[in-house]
């Protein structure tokens, strides 16, 4: 394990990787007062009119249980095998095969601090960002967390005897082997009262055989959502996400074969030694296997394996600690890719999702737009802040599907494309959680794409030069329907580009494409230098990146234009106006040809990926099936409030009458400034862009 202690040590020096820009938050402070005091007041009307239906409404979502043989293999092919089932749910869990017992590899004596936010839980259907929280070692948070879950027991339930969820002296999957096949069928369905409250039925005198109130997953889901829509209690947290694995290092230990990005051997673009897999259950397993999230990015089945460069919270984990409440809002991932998220240590997180079709998706927005259209007035793109919760009772009401599920220590939480997800944590925890994506997902990139441009929102990687990526590993293209949909959107950029060079070409802007040599696009995969050269051609209008060409003019020398808003500009004369290409028709349809040609190779020929195609299932989401185990553990097991790791080092923190989070939040504030990418313009001898004419040690590569 020394390899493992090494490369996890707090501070050590990671390969370079990219920091993702992240939004401008929208200040509360925007409104006027009258304004907000409408919109508390329009929370209020709609507090009253959602009729509180109870939460054991909400469906369960699917688990599935592969075998140690599945979960010897590449995860992205099961997921394959499931994903017609899973993905009608929008988000599934997968729980690992008996035997399965990663080490946890995470320093937790690291001394280093880690950032956090501050969340107002009783505001989080208001849209107001987040504030900056204090910044804790892993320790001190483990006891502020600790802490604030056993002042919420002590004011809420009594001391119970009954088996603890996220308890860290007993795994999970241990305690639910006890949950054998003759107590999984379906508990009773809470009443009303029992839902929304635990005092004496009408039939009892106080005090008079009355259970007492148990800390279950189901009474905290109460207790959150009571906090959440009718503000009775003003509860402020402060919550460790986006933590990064590079820098305080990972959960997972770290691959000695260079399969992560925080591998100090990572193979950017070399090709693995043919070396067998490790065997289920040792230790070289729980370094090599992709279902260790280091690694699944780079799956030889993941399209985000041609991008070398690591970008945090896409293909370099994300680490995050939560404590009772913490809260990750309702959102979808970047270029609406899929994510994969681990629960290591502690008290289970409470997961809703929604399905990934455009009807359910729209249907969030269209819940967002109803109840924050002041907000979204003056940030259109709210939703990619990630600051607000509306309940699954609220979003049921208005016609989205919502489905929950409890997600506990050794257990994976999978999102699909576009689904919109969410939900809180029940106590002191610590999950990870990364990207990846199958060749499936061609078109819901097409579509986070576009909505990227129309909200003017840089994507994390330019999806034209992803897709042509891909199409220059045409042997890995596994199955006809996937060359087919490549080929359609090979097909949809090129007409675009063709179409509209033309039009500017005939309305005056010259090429001069022929008479300057532009470093060409390297299309073998998507490294460093060229994410750099990329973020120097970003439309300044859409903030598209012009891998295929550019408009630029002779009055800057650092602002250049995509083809569609070339015009949004500046108002110079069209005559000073000129194209730049990277890409000639010749090579687009080229391309599209081999695309083509390996999709006529594969049809005919019986293929070891299956061949899906979307079930867009427009009917109401009901209990997946064998659901009746979540459901038994969601109503019955308490959960732990002691920390994932020990504490006794750790001086106590200061308490205070609303949670311990909120008196925390108040003493420290962050100074550490988000970093964002700047282009700089820099003064070129022949009149063009500086950031497009740098020279670069491109090669055009294709691999067949």
């Amino acid at each position: 394990m020394e390899a493992t202690k090494s490369a996890n040590n707090c501070g050590e020096q990671r390969p370079t990787k990219r920091i993702r820009t992240p939004s401008q938050p929208f200040q509360a402070g925007s409104a006027s007062v009258e304004e907000e005091r409408m919109l508390a007041q329009a929370i209020a009307n709609s507090r009253k009119d959602q009729g509180r239906e109870p939460l054991t409404s909400i469906p369960v979502g699917p688990t599935f249980y592969p075998t140690v043989e599945e979960f010897s293999g590449d995860p992205l092919l099961y997921l394959e095998k499931i994903r017609s089932v899973a993905e009608k749910y929008g988000i599934c869990k997968i729980v690992p095969p008996k035997g399965w017992n990663p080490p946890f590899a995470l320093n937790v004596d690291c001394p280093k601090k880690f950032q956090t936010k501050d969340q107002s839980i009783h505001r989080l259907q208001e849209g107001i960002s987040f504030g900056d929280g204090s910044d804790y070692t892993v320790k001190e948070y483990q006891k502020m967390s600790s802490d604030w879950s056993k002042e919420w027991k002590n004011k809420h339930y009594p001391a119970s005897d009954k088996p603890s969820l996220g308890d860290p002296k007993s795994s999970i999957p241990g305690s639910l082997e006890n949950v054998t096949s003759e107590n999984q069928s379906p508990a009773a369905p809470l009443s009303s009262s029992a839902e929304e409250g635990s005092g004496p039925t009408k039939e009892e005198k106080p005090g008079e055989n009355v259970p007492q109130p148990k800390m279950t997953p189901a009474n905290l889901e109460r207790d959150y959502w009571d906090i959440v829509e009718t503000q009775r209690q003003d509860i402020d947290i402060d919550y460790g996400n986006d933590v990064d694995t590079s820098e305080f290092g990972s959960g997972f230990p770290i691959s000695d074969r260079g399969r992560s990005h925080n591998s100090p051997n990572f193979h950017a673009g070399q090709s693995e030694e043919e070396l067998p897999e490790p065997a289920f259950g040792t230790e070289e397993y729980y370094k090599e296997t992709f279902w260790n999230l280091n690694n699944i990015p780079n799956s030889k089945n993941s399209v985000l394996r041609h991008v070398k460069v690591g970008i945090n919270g896409i293909n370099v984990p994300w680490l995050y600690f939560g404590c009772l409440f913490s809260t990750f809002c309702w959102h979808n991932e970047d270029n609406y890719m899929y994510s994969i998220n681990y629960h290591h240590k502690g008290s289970p997180k409470q997961w809703y999702g929604v399905p990934g079709t455009k009807q359910d998706a729209d249907g969030v927005e269209r819940v967002f737009k109803s109840y924050l259209s002041m907000k979204m007035r003056d940030v259109p793109d709210l939703l990619h802040h990630i600051t607000t919760s509306f309940s699954p009772r609220l979003l049921n009401k208005d016609g989205v599907r919502v489905c929950k599920l409890l997600q506990n220590a050794g257990e994976y939480i999978v999102t699909f494309p576009r689904a919109f997800h969410g939900g809180f944590s029940m106590g002191p925890n610590c999950g990870e959680a990364v990207n990846f994506a199958l060749q499936d997902w061609i078109p819901h990139a097409v579509d986070a794409n576009e909505r990227y441009r129309t909200f003017g929102r840089p994507s994390v990687f330019s999806h034209d030069r992803l897709v042509y990526t891909m199409a220059h590993h045409t042997n890995e293209l596994r199955t006809k329907e996937i060359c087919k949909s490549l080929a359609q959107e090979l097909h949809r950029l090129m007409q675009e580009e063709l179409l509209l060079r033309k039009k500017l070409i005939n309305a005056g802007v010259r090429d001069v494409s022929k008479d300057v040599e532009l470093p060409p696009n390297r299309l073998d995969q998507l490294d460093e230098e060229s994410a750099d050269y990329d973020d120097k051609r970003l439309c300044h209008s859409c903030k598209h990146i012009c891998f295929f060409s550019a408009v630029c003019c002779e009055c800057s020398d650092s602002k250049v234009s995509c083809l569609r808003h070339s015009h949004y500009m500046c108002r110079c004369s069209i005559k000073r106006k000129y194209l730049l290409s990277w890409t000639p028709e010749s090579e687009m349809r080229a391309t599209i040809s081999r695309v083509e040609k390996r999709g006529e190779e594969l049809n005919g020929r019986k293929s070891a990926a299956p061949s899906y195609v979307p079930s867009f299932h427009k009917g109401p989401l009901e209990d997946a099936a064998g659901s009746s185990k979540d459901r038994l553990i969601h109503q019955t097991y308490e959960v732990s409030v002691q920390p994932i790791c020990p504490i006794d080092s750790v001086p106590e923190l200061v308490s205070s009458d609303t949670s311990i989070c909120s008196s925390r939040s108040q003493e420290v504030v962050s100074d550490a400034a988000a970093a964002s990418h700047k282009i700089q313009g820099v003064t070129s001898s022949n009149n063009l862009p500086a950031n497009v004419m740098l020279s670069q040690n491109f090669t055009s590569a294709t691999t067949d």
